[in-house]
């Protein structure tokens, strides 16, 4: 299947020298919802920006929906919304006309039944001749929503569309999100919040230094890259780990009472019924066991400081 948005080489140099990305190679299947994650200055807007046309390119080639975003802008751009960051509204205009004078911009006929689903789904109906400057921060945030959605993108963008906002509205924004990958749109997100990442995305990407380190299915990279810990609580306190246990990663807990195994959940042996039956030779008896596995945040963190 050819993939929606196909990133081929693409690297940015600001008239500074400054390099924001680097020779990025990038596909995003139709219909996926593929979430970005690095951190603050990584390139994450820079790269948003690109595709949807806000910022050249220096160096490569960008393909939305079957178009060039250089050589066929205008027909890319049609096939885009964009949530960004930043709640840059019409103050003065009332919250129907501004999203249905969005859908105008992109050519499209009025449809007045499209803008008041759009309206309805995202809590805006009641404000709907309401002034934009009167909204609260929440609801001018909905309102980008609204106008990203007006002309029926195939490719939705969604640029930390949840920073600062209500749960009502997170909770709201994420169904809709569902709805609209259940109907074929592609989304793309960057996100501060990583168990937001962790519970939508079907894909993750993670960008550091305006490179892509990483891409995965997200369950396939949480299995790859997760570590599992067994905490071992002890029945008495133990002063110190065995010397011929030492081969293990084990830790003891300050107060000599929990010993933790960190391993490997790719590996074949996990190496638990060793650790047992060492401690059981050692006399060393045990009241529990506890496990756990790395989450998305825990992956995350650890590629992005070892890039």
């Amino acid at each position: 299947m050819q993939p929606i948005i196909s990133i081929q080489n693409l690297s940015k140099t600001y008239e500074g020298g400054f390099q924001a990305l680097k020779n990025i190679d990038l596909d995003i299947n139709k219909g996926e919802i593929f979430a970005l994650l690095g951190p603050n200055g990584a390139g994450k807007t820079t790269l948003i920006s690109i595709i949807c046309g806000i910022v050249n390119l220096s160096e490569g080639r960008v393909i939305a929906a079957g178009h060039d975003i250089v050589k066929d802008f205008r027909a890319a751009r049609k096939t885009i919304g964009l949530v960004p960051q930043e709640l840059s509204t019409d103050a003065f205009e009332s919250v129907w006309n501004t999203v249905s004078f969005s859908r105008g911009l992109f050519g499209k006929p009025r449809d007045d039944r499209h803008i008041e689903k759009v309206l309805k789904d995202l809590s805006l109906w009641d404000k709907r001749n309401s002034a934009i400057k009167g909204l609260s921060g929440g609801m001018k945030r909905r309102v980008l929503i609204a106008k990203a959605l007006s002309h029926e993108p195939e490719i939705l963008f969604l640029d930390e569309p949840t920073a600062g906002v209500d749960v009502e509205l997170r909770r709201d924004m994420w169904k809709m999100v569902r709805e609209l990958r259940n109907k074929g749109v592609t989304i793309i997100l960057t996100t501060h919040y990583i168990e937001e990442a962790e519970e939508m995305a079907d894909r993750i990407g993670v960008i550091s230094k305006g490179k892509i380190i990483l891409v995965d299915d997200k369950h396939a990279l949480m299995q790859k890259l997760g570590q599992k810990q067994l905490t071992i609580h002890l029945k008495h306190e133990l002063p110190a780990i065995p010397e011929d246990m030492s081969q293990y990663p084990l830790t003891l807990s300050a107060d000599g009472l929990c010993l933790i195994y960190t391993f490997d959940t790719q590996r074949d042996e996990s190496g638990v019924a060793d650790i047992l039956r060492k401690l059981n030779e050692h006399g060393i008896d045990f009241k529990d066991l506890h496990s756990s596995q790395s989450s998305l945040e825990d992956i995350f963190v650890s590629l992005v400081h070892g890039a």
